[in-house]
């Protein structure tokens, strides 16, 4: 309540700005802003046909307030098409000037606004999680067979998420925040909450139904299911902070909120979640329930396939894996432009009212800023700005000031064309032009930007899959003494992220059902996406190994039998991380079809990893590969055993065990 309060209070201060890495986009905004001045933004308005009423319209717009000025308009006279820019402070509200000249449009006078300052960045989610919740639900209560027990990990989840989410609202006043961190900590917050309060339900009802007092059973649960929650938990948020290392502002304030998120979900787990089990007793069963049955569970039956075909196991679900993941091969990073947007919607009227006058690249100008010496780089930069226009690629350039040219691309903003450009311009084009002289030009703009970003993340990227890696193996061999098993674990987490990645490509780059989502055609990556996918893919591929195998290794402990430590963790694990599983799809799917690209990318791509993840990485490919090894799964040097710490993720029993 007091966070409520504060928030509600107090409000957000959500900033859509994002750092800029060290680069050439950043240092020609560097120059541009030497300048002085106002900061401005700037957008377009588009008509068809030109003429009246669009000296009425433009008039008027010039007097609302933030407008500091309005070009006269260009006009294409072969389509009749014309447009005129709208230059506005940089922090304007656009609204009116949407209004404005929206009030214009008429089936005889077509009237589009669209660019920069149009553009409507994502924002938080909008209840499309509802529908995920719901089908959680039904989930867990065709799981539990009791409307109690079903309802405990939506409640505790729930309370989680709610309470780190208003927390990001009143930290979104002293760290710079976007408002897609609030979509961010939902997404995963929800996610991982529901899964981490149902492995302590199902624990403690196991426990109830083999006679256990109610206060017995809540804390063998939390002994035992609450251990690994708060070391699954612990990775995921470990991962997350990894983030730092791309060092991009937008991407390490998602992941501090999503963080913090989980956090929450964890201390709900182990705090509420108990306090809920001891009020409701025996209630979390059913009378039917109570009754205990011989009949083999469908984990059972499928442990003993495993145990029976494991080279067939293994190579069907590496072929599976192979194939889902083959497209990342092909994943290009960059910005979606309006040309890929849905039809129907604002940005993407306003595309096909300009493309067709002005050329595909009316929107990806560049902006080539000069520093300019002497006179002999004024010279310099003379001819370079005539001999752009022989550039290949180039449509039009024009002079923006006595140091700035602005260079229209023929293609759109998302083409590889128009990427390739921009790197000729820079690796070929401007040294040219600069040899001899003290020339110095610098290639910026939205575009450029964005070219600039993806480049840093790519090159970034590696690192972190390399660091993440390592670090699971390490988490892997304190929690359960051995080499292989943490080996196995580490590279089936880079396999399931391949496999994350690879989905985007398909279905978001390649168009494979992206117009189902709403998002329009395919486009390439946003920078955002992948980074998001690894982090977070990561942490929940450990909390599911952290699952399964601990109850292997439990079981190991009590009888050195390996293969019926695979059977008894597959068997007594494999109900509950099918429907953890299957409940985190459904939430994360329900983001999917938000609308949003970036949204429903990362909503998608996590889900169907996390689906990959669960039935074919953990519950076949895992035992398949453990069953193969034998007992040397366990093997673990006596030189690391005397310098490794002492975790144990299984309870005070097995600590006993092991010393």
């Amino acid at each position: 309540m007091a966070l409520a309060a504060i928030a509600l209070a107090g409000g957000t201060a959500f900033t859509d700005g994002a750092d800029l890495p060290d680069s050439e986009s950043a240092t020609a905004y560097a120059l541009l802003a030497e300048d002085g001045g106002t900061p401005t933004t700037s957008g377009n308005i588009v008509w068809k046909p030109s003429g009246d009423p669009a000296g009425e319209m433009l008039a008027k717009i010039r007097t609302l307030p933030g407008v500091v000025d309005v070009t006269e308009p260009r006009v294409d006279t072969g389509t009749g098409t014309a447009y005129a820019t709208v230059v506005l402070d940089k922090d304007a509200d656009t609204a009116p000037v949407t209004e404005a000249a929206l009030a214009y449009d008429s089936p005889d006078f077509d009237v589009e606004v669209g660019g920069q300052a149009f553009t409507e960045l994502p924002g938080a989610s909008h209840g499309t999680e509802a529908v995920g919740i719901i089908a959680a639900l039904v989930i867990l209560v065709l799981m539990f067979r009791s409307g109690w027990a079903a309802a405990l990990p939506i409640v505790v989840g729930v309370v989680g998420v709610a309470a780190s989410l208003l927390l990001v609202m009143i930290a979104s006043h002293a760290v710079d925040l976007a408002a897609t961190s609030l979509t961010m900590g939902a997404l995963i917050g929800l996610g991982v909450g529901i899964d981490y309060a149902l492995f302590i339900v199902n624990r403690h009802r196991k426990n109830l139904s083999r006679g256990r007092t109610i206060t017995d059973s809540i804390a063998d649960a939390l002994d035992t299911s609450g251990r690994a929650v708060v070391f699954a938990g612990a990775t995921v948020i470990v991962a997350l902070l990894g983030m730092f290392v791309v060092d991009l502002g937008l991407l390490t304030g998602m992941a501090r909120a999503a963080a913090v998120t989980v956090l929450f979900t964890i201390l709900a787990a182990i705090t509420l979640l108990p306090a809920l089990l001891a009020i409701l007793g025996t209630r979390v069963l059913s009378k039917r329930q109570q009754v205990t049955s011989h009949r083999p569970t469908l984990s059972a039956r499928w442990a003993d396939l495993i145990d029976r075909a494991p080279k067939r196991a293994a190579t069907a679900a590496l072929l599976v894996i192979a194939l889902i993941a083959a497209p990342v091969t092909m994943m290009r990073v960059g910005d979606a432009d309006a040309s890929s947007d849905p039809v129907g919607t604002p940005a993407r009227a306003y595309h096909d009212l300009m493309a067709p006058a002005f050329g595909d690249g009316f929107d990806a100008s560049l902006l080539l800023v000069a520093q300019v010496p002497d006179a002999a780089s004024s010279t310099a930069f003379t001819n370079l700005a005539t001999s752009l226009a022989e550039v290949p690629g180039v449509a039009t350039v024009a002079a923006a000031g006595r140091t700035v040219l602005t260079v229209v691309p023929e293609t759109s903003a998302q083409t590889e064309e128009t990427a390739d450009l921009v790197h000729r311009l820079r690796d070929e084009v401007i040294p040219a032009a600069e040899r001899g002289s003290g020339l110095r030009v610098y290639v910026g703009g939205t575009t450029a930007t964005s070219i600039d970003l993806s480049d840093a993340l790519l090159g970034k990227l590696p690192l972190y899959l390399g660091l993440i890696a390592l670090l699971g193996f390490l988490l892997l061999a304190v929690a359960f003494r051995s080499i292989l098993v943490p080996l196995v674990g580490a590279l089936s987490n880079l396999a399931t992220i391949l496999v994350g990645l690879g989905a985007v490509t398909a279905i978001f780059q390649f168009g494979w059902g992206s117009a189902l989502l709403g998002v329009g055609s395919g486009a390439p990556i946003m920078y955002l996406i992948p980074v998001l996918i690894v982090g977070v893919v990561f942490g929940l591929s450990m909390d599911y190994q952290v699952f399964l195998v601990s109850r292997m290794h439990e079981e190991w402990a009590h009888t050195r039998d390996n293969r019926r430590a695979i059977r008894v963790g597959l068997t007594e694990t494999g109900q509950v991380i099918a429907a953890a599983a299957t409940i985190m799809l459904c939430v994360f799917a329900s983001f999917g079809f938000s609308g949003e690209r970036i949204v429903s990318g990362i909503g998608i791509g996590l889900g169907l990893a996390v689906l990959v993840d669960a039935f074919v990485v953990r519950l076949t490919l895992i035992p398949a590969l453990m069953r193969l090894i034998g007992r040397a799964n366990w093997s673990y040097p006596r030189w690391a055993d005397r310098v490794t710490p002492r975790v144990s993720i299984e309870g005070p029993v097995l600590e006993t065990i092991k010393s």
